[in-house]
């Protein structure tokens, strides 16, 4: 994954309300922090998500999860985002003329999808193509870490159990649906697809964009309609603008939290699209 430490964890609003969701004493599985303990909280944890409506094909993923050292050990040398904005774009874009090149053939080769996404959410492509190139490089790196078992690593683990539990829920409901397998890989702390949704977000914002009957964030048509909804459910104003004391820039918070993406989003969307 580019830069994994810049990821800040999406909407903890969406965690607290999945987590109102859960049964009272959801979060009764003890937590821990180093792998010795994590088999018996995925026997008590069972439980918990069968409580929460997960069934048959989430359960058995839940079962064959293992503890991810990988994510542990991204977790605790996490140091966020602390550059200044052109040192930023220089790390993560190169520059935003070359990424904002690369993004506007993207677009030109699937301009009426784009148009499409526009006229359905309010958000144009500049923004979404400046997520996907700065998530995953238009989806060249999605990650390479089971989603399931780091997902339930780090609900597991002490520090941020509460943050992560629903998630946990939504990443073994969408194995009952068929949207990732127990398999499936992502990045580090269980963000998957192309815009690496984490899966609560996944669960709530997901669209079956491309009509095949199901919701795959490693789907790029699915992906970008799930981040435009994504925006649009969390307030984006069709037509208003984006930058700086513009009405959508504070929406950009809800994608990540650091400013200097935000503005690195805002500035390569108006590249984009200009």
């Amino acid at each position: 994954m580019p830069l994994p430490s810049f990821r800040t964890l999406r909407s903890a609003a969406t965690s607290l309300l999945l987590l109102t969701a859960l049964p009272s004493g959801a979060l009764a599985a003890t937590c821990g922090n180093d792998g010795s303990g994590f088999n018996a909280w995925k026997a008590a944890f069972a439980s918990e998500a069968k409580k929460a409506g997960v069934k048959k094909r989430g359960l058995e993923a839940l079962a064959a999860a293992t503890y991810s050292t990988a994510t542990i050990k991204a977790d605790r040398n996490q140091k966020g985002v602390r550059y200044a904005l052109n040192d930023f774009i220089r790390i993560r874009l190169g520059s935003l003329d070359g990424f904002a090149a690369t993004a506007r053939k993207r677009k030109a080769r699937n301009a009426n999808f784009y148009a499409s996404l526009e006229r359905s959410y309010g958000v144009p492509a500049g923004i979404l193509l400046a997520i996907h190139g700065m998530e995953t490089g238009f989806g060249r790196n999605m990650g390479n870490t089971p989603v399931v078992s780091s997902i339930l690593t780090v609900a597991y683990d002490c520090r941020r159990s509460a943050f992560f539990t629903p998630h946990a829920i939504a990443a073994l409901k969408m194995v009952d649906r068929g949207s990732i397998t127990g398999n499936t890989r992502g990045a580090k702390h269980g963000e998957l697809g192309h815009t690496q949704f984490l899966p609560g977000n996944a669960l709530q914002y997901g669209v079956d964009a491309n009509g095949d009957g199901r919701v795959d964030l490693y789907n790029e048509a699915d992906a970008m309609a799930s981040t435009a909804n994504f925006l649009r459910g969390k307030g984006w104003k069709p037509g208003k603008g984006y930058q700086q004391g513009q009405p959508n820039f504070r929406v950009l918070n809800e994608w990540n939290a650091a400013t200097v993406y935000q503005q690195a989003i805002a500035l390569s969307a108006a590249k984009i699209d200009g």
